[in-house]
């Protein structure tokens, strides 16, 4: 039996977890040491106690089941298997569960990837049954299984060695939350996995898709995607299970199509695996990144109270114009954006000097919240710059500068960190770009000191990347579109220091949000300047080749880049309530 044992969580001694900490001068590794059973040795301050369930106590309750995660696995097949991994993805079934608890579904990844998941396994929570229910129990056997798909080519020496995929069969009022995968071709011990009670459960999708592997003998291919809950953000209480949802009827999965799995459900109000207070400051100072800018950057970022006291106005359509208090307290609160108020930069010589913000007072604004039903936790992380400068763009080997296209007033940005609520450990890094963003694994961000990640900020437009280097925004392929730089500097905000925590609703009145946070209008104004001539000239001198690939790419570009329209601030996000674009 191969076992694949990712090292962390469930063993009761220190362990090891090797992350790729990348600079720009050096690629080595740096060891992070975690002790996963007991979170206080390394992050102090989390504040774990000998209750049964809390952050960071490897168990959550989820209101009728209660759930743990399982990173050791049993190798079972693997597709197209090659010496580099990039063209093959393995299959997994989780070992070293703990008594009464039970599986599931089984696992996948891509051989490319370093072993790095989960599965939850569950068993019914004590004193947790319900009633209403007619005492069916949150988890059986299923009746059957289907085979969806396999890998036997015909041959009879290749009977057994091929991958066979199986659908839990689940009895009425019951649903299955994974796939079972055996190298046999015998049908799975109906005790493999369980089924769990439709009441307990919730809606899954596909997304995003992890490999499409091809059967010779059934000429027809196995499509794997990801299986993440529907319902997501704020008040979704989907959670995760780690499991893969597969089909061979389609090579296609449209976003929120019914599938034939779902996932769990957090039925508890309370959301008790959330981090309180203190232990919000703890994952902040033990995990915040330092955030760089570029060594060319002119627009820095600045604290919003220092740009309101340096000489930030509030308008109105009644052309009156009033200061604004280092609070905010003059901003109209709550509404939506009525296009009735706007904050605009004065027209004097203070004017240049908000542009230029002032990183010395800059601060990461945190705002907290569950993620996947309270299984892990979301620190967003909002950065403001007074000032978004012009984009430059890019054809092939030629760099544009423009002179207008990107300029608006008021910059909001933001990157999140995904906490596992089991365990406390960093699990990923959205960052945030434009319209757009990218969830990066721990194990591929670079590290600039312990725990603490590294994010580069864009030169004039602020978007957040992982690494140093060139990012096009539109067709990176053919070298066409907005052209984002990033690279470190002696600019920097350390959000492990510089930071203020504006928001977290689970936690009612713990938080006061301040008075600015509830302006839902624009930071900065509508401004109508002829930047279309401006890309026409430019389009029209491009060769036929490229003239449609750009004219495309500029469609898409967001409004306030061509000046038409100001910002709103980070409540007017639809990420601020809902997950983020991935």
């Amino acid at each position: 039996m191969l076992v694949m044992d990712q090292c962390h969580r469930f063993h009761s001694t220190r362990t090891r977890i090797i992350l790729s900490a990348r600079t720009p001068s050096t690629m080595a590794a740096r060891e992070i040491e975690l002790a996963h059973n007991n979170q206080a040795d390394n992050l102090e301050g989390f504040g774990v106690h000998d209750r049964c369930y809390g952050f960071a106590t490897s168990r959550i309750e989820l209101g009728g089941l209660e759930v743990c995660q399982i990173t050791n696995f049993e190798f079972i097949w693997c597709s197209n298997p090659s010496t580099d991994g990039k063209q093959s993805i393995s299959f997994y079934k989780p070992i070293l569960i703990p008594d009464g608890f039970y599986c599931l579904g089984h696992y996948c990844q891509p051989d490319k990837k370093p072993l790095r998941g989960f599965v939850l396994v569950a068993r019914e929570a004590a004193g947790r049954h319900d009633h209403s229910t007619d005492h069916m129990p949150a988890l059986v056997d299923p009746v059957d299984y289907s085979l969806v798909w396999s890998s036997y080519d015909g041959g009879d020496e290749n009977f057994d060695g091929c991958g066979y995929f199986w659908l839990p069969q689940p009895p009425e009022g019951y649903k299955s939350l994974g796939f079972v995968v055996t190298n046999k071709s015998k049908k799975p011990e109906t005790n493999e996995v369980k089924c769990v009670r439709a009441d307990l459960t919730d809606t899954c999708e596909a997304c995003p898709l992890i490999a499409c592997t091809y059967s010779k003998f059934l000429k027809v291919p196995l499509t794997v995607w990801n299986a993440r809950p529907l319902n997501r953000g704020i008040y979704g209480r989907g959670v995760s299970t780690g499991t893969f949802y597969c089909s061979a009827l389609c090579s296609n999965c449209s976003l929120g199509e019914e599938l034939d799995i779902a996932c769990l459900k957090n039925l508890d109000p309370n959301l008790h695996a959330m981090p309180n207070m203190d232990q919000i400051h703890a994952i902040v100072e033990h995990y915040g990144p330092t955030v760089f800018f570029h060594p060319n950057e002119v627009y820095l970022p600045s604290s919003v109270s220092w740009f309101f006291q340096n000489g930030a106005l509030l308008y109105s359509t009644g052309e009156s114009l009033q200061d604004i208090d280092a609070e905010g307290s003059v901003l109209p609160s709550g509404g939506s954006n009525d296009g009735h108020y706007w904050i605009d930069l004065p027209c004097d010589g203070v004017r240049e000097k908000l542009k230029h913000g002032n990183i010395e007072s800059g601060v990461l604004y945190v705002h907290v919240k569950p993620a996947f039903g309270g299984t892990f936790t979301d620190i967003v992380m909002w950065v403001f710059a007074p000032f978004n400068g012009p984009g430059t763009l890019k054809i092939g080997l030629m760099s544009i500068g423009l002179s207008k296209v990107g300029r608006h007033v008021g910059d909001w940005e933001h990157f999140t960190l995904r906490i596992c609520n089991f365990t406390g450990e960093l699990w990923s890094i959205y960052f945030s770009q434009h319209s757009g963003g990218e969830w990066v694994d721990a194990y591929d961000l670079e590290f600039i000191e312990g725990n603490k990640a590294i994010i580069y900020s864009s030169r004039n437009g602020h978007a957040s990347y992982p690494h140093p280097g060139t990012y096009i925004q539109g067709n990176p392929k053919l070298g066409i579109g907005v052209r984002n730089d990033a690279a470190s500097s002696d600019y920097f905000i350390d959000s492990s220091r510089q930071y203020e925590v504006v928001a977290a609703e689970y936690l009612g009145d713990v938080v006061k949000e301040p008075c600015w946070l509830q302006y839902m209008r624009k930071w900065g104004p509508r401004i109508v300047y002829d930047s279309k001539t401006e890309l026409d000239k430019i389009v029209k001198r491009l060769p036929l080749l490229f003239r449609n690939s750009m004219n495309s790419i500029l469609s898409k570009l967001p409004l306030e880049l061509y000046g038409e329209d100001g910002p709103t601030g980070p409540k007017e996000k639809n990420n601020w309530f809902g997950d983020e674009r991935w």
